[in-house]
């Protein structure tokens, strides 16, 4: 397990927590004074109240969660969302209304999930070729249905 540091940045947050041994997320809670509606094919950014400091050659994840998404057709409009190790700002949510309906959401609503992944850093090599392979630069689509 690893510590990650974190800030309420009021005393009436919640913080996340793992719902079961299995989970491999913490599901993030809106933290909102008044509701907001997030109307169809709109975005909402949706602040949690927390701040973390994550460990270096680590990031989080935001994650849509999915019975937002098969129930309400909400998702995290830029999934995986990435929070980089040395970002010290509040944890907000960027939620995407996919459906036809408003959605509403309430202070405490689960709205997204973070997981914690290693992150592995490259260094470039310029080269003046690449070594060939069978597909080759075929693109989208290119390896069939």
């Amino acid at each position: 397990m690893v510590k990650v540091l974190v800030t309420r940045l009021n005393s009436k947050v919640k913080l996340p927590e793992y719902k079961t041994s299995g989970s491999s997320g913490m599901d993030l809670m809106a933290f909102v004074e008044n509701p907001i509606k997030i109307l169809p094919n709109t975005v909402e950014l949706i602040p949690t109240g927390l701040s973390i400091a994550i460990p270096e050659d680590l990031e989080i994840q935001i994650r849509p969660r999915s019975g937002l998404a098969a129930k309400s057709s909400i998702s995290v409009l830029n999934a995986p969302g990435t929070i980089d190790s040395d970002y010290r700002g509040e944890l907000k949510i960027i939620l995407f209304n996919h459906g036809n309906k408003d959605f509403i959401v309430n202070n405490n609503d689960r709205v997204a999930q973070m997981v914690l992944t290693p992150v592995i850093k490259m260094e470039l090599e310029e080269v003046d070729q690449l070594p060939e392979t069978i597909r080759g630069s075929g693109g989208f689509g290119s390896t069939g249905k």
